[in-house]
């Protein structure tokens, strides 16, 4: 998960927030067996969705209220980066859809945080190691339960295990294709009127074919105006910027850091920042950086780094803070905050 490490003290805290800052933020496919379940690539959905409040960053931004985003479509709420998942989170009324992207062996570009995909399914294995055809083919949920994803659970806390693979039915309205394994490229498409923040995992040089595919997705997509793309790695960040310099991106770790601790503006362009409020009882969002955040036209997108924050009493303390968007593992708790806190004035 997307978070900071660090320490109390000056240099120190210094030295390894620049060392540990997470920011939140293909080629076609392999040759499918059209007969099995599980290998079938997603069908385009014949539901009316519901419309964002802004279909490009631009619109985005000058809403004037703070925004919602669904981390990893919701993944306290929703199983972590599933269709599902994002679906839920675009029926709750979210702003934005959140992104984790790498690579697959094959070169498919699929949703995913981990560099292996132990934690959220049924197999192992590194993602760049497996194809897509054997990703897709993976029960992402289940390890995900109301409390946690997590191994340690009876099994009945398992509710969604087993759809992916047949054992169970899928909940009213979805498909044992929701609970896969998703190529980014499919999700975007059946969500092209919502804006898409997107973290490249990896560093370069590694990641930069993840950095090329993104970019040809985003570019054939028409996408240029309505995403919002970022990288661990800054140098990955603007490997992506210079092959797609339409598209607004979040500053990398470095820069990010640099500004937090040191006051030192991020370059021409970059106006979204995204951090966390807090990592081990040291405030990181303070009504400080948000004063001069704001002072220099800066928007501040929190992603929560601990479960603490991801409830109602948590949103609400963010938005007072005067935060410009929250990205959110309980994203349909936070639009409910979100609405309630407007209507508070």
């Amino acid at each position: 998960m997307k978070g900071w490490g660090v320490r109390r003290g000056g240099l120190a805290l210094a030295a390894v927030l620049v060392g540990t800052l997470v920011l939140a933020g293909a080629c076609s496919s392999a040759d499918d067996d059209a007969s099995s379940p599980t290998s079938r690539r997603p069908e385009a959905s014949t539901t009316t969705l519901p419309s964002p409040a802004a279909t490009e960053v631009a619109g985005l931004l000058a809403l004037g209220r703070p925004i919602v985003l669904a981390h990893a479509g919701g993944e306290n709420a929703h199983p972590h980066s599933t269709p599902y998942g994002y679906a839920r989170s675009v029926a709750g009324g979210v702003d934005v859809l959140d992104f984790d992207v790498q690579l697959s062996k094959d070169g498919v570009l699929v949703i995913q945080h981990d560099d292996t995909v132990d934690r959220t399914t049924d197999g192992t294995g590194k993602v760049a190691e497996l194809t897509y055809a054997e990703l897709s083919a993976l029960d992402n949920a289940y390890w995900w339960t109301e409390d946690c994803t997590c191994k340690d659970r009876p099994e009945a806390a398992y509710t969604l295990r087993g759809v992916r693979t047949g054992r169970q039915p899928p909940p009213a309205g979805s498909t044992p294709d929701d609970f896969a394994i998703a190529r980014f490229e499919d999700v975007a498409a059946r969500y092209r009127n919502f804006v898409v923040n997107v973290e490249i995992k990896g560093t370069m040089p590694d990641a930069l074919p993840a950095a090329t595919e993104l970019a040809r997705i985003l570019r054939e997509q028409g996408r240029q105006d309505s995403a919002v793309v970022t990288a661990f790695d800054d140098s990955l960040a603007e490997a992506f910027h210079q092959m797609l310099p339409e598209v607004a991106i979040t500053p990398g770790l470095q820069a990010t850091t640099a500004y937090v601790l040191g006051s030192t503006r991020p370059a021409e362009g970059r106006t979204i920042l995204q951090v966390p409020p807090d990592y081990e009882g040291i405030e990181v969002l303070t009504p400080q950086l948000v004063e001069r955040a704001h002072s220099d036209g800066l928007q501040l997108w929190i992603w929560p780094n601990e479960r603490k924050w991801e409830n109602a009493e948590g949103y609400l303390r963010l938005l007072n803070l005067g935060v410009d968007g929250i990205n959110a593992a309980q994203p349909e708790i936070a639009v409910t905050t979100l609405r309630e806190w407007e209507k508070a004035g």
